[in-house]
């Protein structure tokens, strides 16, 4: 009795181990692409600039003046510049 107890949990041990092997690796070699890792990036960018951003107004909040109003042209103008420079292959 004790060894087939010990055969069924050997066997059954086995077909688990291997099942989540196959899984381990399909997701180990999903993980390893490439694939998106562009998006990602741009995702960050984009996410850095809008904080930024937020950051200057933030600052500029209790500024009254014609000078917050300048900052706000050149940086806009800024942000144009170099949106008309992308260009998409």
């Amino acid at each position: 009795m004790f060894y087939a107890l010990m055969g069924y949990l050997q066997a059954t041990a086995g077909y688990v181990q291997g099942a989540v092997g196959v899984r381990v690796r399909m997701i180990r070699s999903l993980a390893a692409g490439d694939r998106g890792q562009g998006t990602v990036e741009y995702v960050g960018l984009i996410l850095l600039v809008s904080l930024l951003m937020v950051g200057m107004v933030a600052a500029m909040k209790g500024f009254q003046g014609k000078q917050g109003v300048e900052l706000a042209d050149v940086i806009v103008n800024k942000i144009k510049e170099a949106v008309d420079k992308v260009t998409f292959k």
